[in-house]
């Protein structure tokens, strides 16, 4: 365990009765970046935090925060703070004594108090808001404050539950970003839980996929949607269509239609049979092309910036993202033409 590992969970097993929902899981997240766990419902992501947290005892394994075995720790005396889907905020107190509850409780006195609260407003964009309640600000105010609340303790770990899921889509937006922004700006090691994959993305350092207790691939945003290593990942991490295919010396070949794929070698597969997996953006349809990129044109949505299309091409649906100036809504066949940025590989299951 290097210095910079500053959340540490080893070979950590969480069973409730016969049922594990935590299998052996090893996970690291380095001082001062942002990891999000994300997965659909049940497949354990809540769980982990709750055992950062202290708010669950682990069946088995050890749980380290900045060099510190925490496994038997209370929450009191692990220094993280957590960031609620509900906000928990006590509508009887003014917006200043929500912020500085904590503080109070760990004994600081009136005039530092005063002091941190106003710098935590401050940074959540919510200065002068010290002597209102929480019936007189909205939904994405009463999230920022619950994040003051929590900064204002200069936690070691903060951890976000689901911290976006009761806002409307544009302050999900202007969340995340603040959230994000003061993350990084204040260098907090952070874990974040959430099942929606755009969230996921825009707050995170790298993204960790859990499904059935088990984590599937850790890596970067970008790495998880290009280069998924599972067909579970490929049919999780947005959409894609997947069919049959060969490889041979970099060249990949679907419904007999081959096509030069540069960076093939990532992949790690030996030539020969494989999976090719096509992102909706990775497909161009034109009037002109072989026999083999022909398709027919099942149905086309108009959705502003581009078609959703679904094309049968030999003998399978695929998705396709058409730009509004390059598709004819009233064509019936078009002519597959794929670009490698969206386009991966994954072996023959």
């Amino acid at each position: 365990m290097s210095s910079n590992d500053f959340l540490v969970l080893k070979n950590i097993t969480k069973a409730f009765g016969k049922s594990v929902v935590i299998d052996n899981l090893d996970l690291t997240i380095k001082r001062g970046t942002m990891v999000t766990l994300l997965g659909p419902s049940g497949c354990g992501k809540t769980t982990v935090l709750r055992l950062v947290a202290g708010l669950e005892s682990p069946t088995s394994g050890q749980i380290f925060i900045d060099g510190e075995d925490v496994t038997k720790s209370s929450i009191q005396n692990r220094d993280i703070c957590i960031v609620f889907q509900s906000y928990a905020l006590f509508p009887h107190m003014s917006i200043g004594d929500n912020v500085g509850y904590g503080l109070r409780m760990q004994g600081v006195n009136a005039e530092e108090r005063k002091q941190r609260v106003k710098e935590a407003l401050e940074l959540v964009d919510l200065a002068g808001f010290e002597d209102r309640f929480v019936d007189q600000i909205s939904g994405g105010q009463q999230q920022r404050v619950a994040l003051a609340r929590a900064l204002v303790l200069k936690p070691k770990v903060l951890l976000f539950d689901e911290p976006l899921s009761n806002l409307d889509a544009n302050l999900r937006r202007s969340m995340r970003e603040k959230i994000r922004e003061l993350q990084q700006r204040l260098g907090i090691t952070s874990l974040y839980v959430t099942h929606d994959q755009t969230e996921a993305f825009a707050v995170s350092d790298e993204v960790i996929v859990m499904h059935k207790g088990k984590i599937m691939q850790k890596a970067p945003a970008k790495e998880l949607y290009l280069r998924p290593n599972s067909l579970f990942l490929a049919n999780f991490m947005g959409e894609s269509s997947i069919f049959a295919g060969t490889l041979s010396q970099g060249n990949v070949n679907v419904n007999g239609y081959q096509f030069p794929l540069a960076n093939a070698e990532q992949f790690g597969l030996a030539d020969g049979e494989c999976l090719v997996g096509i992102r909706p953006e990775a497909v161009s349809l034109k009037n002109t092309g072989e026999a083999s990129q022909q398709c027919q044109i099942k149905s086309a949505v108009y959705m502003g910036n581009h078609w959703e299309i679904v094309a049968e091409w030999g003998g399978k649906d695929l998705l396709v993202n058409g730009k509004p100036e390059d598709f004819d809504p009233n064509a019936q066949q078009a002519y597959v033409h794929l670009s490698e940025q969206g386009v991966f590989l994954l072996a023959k299951e």
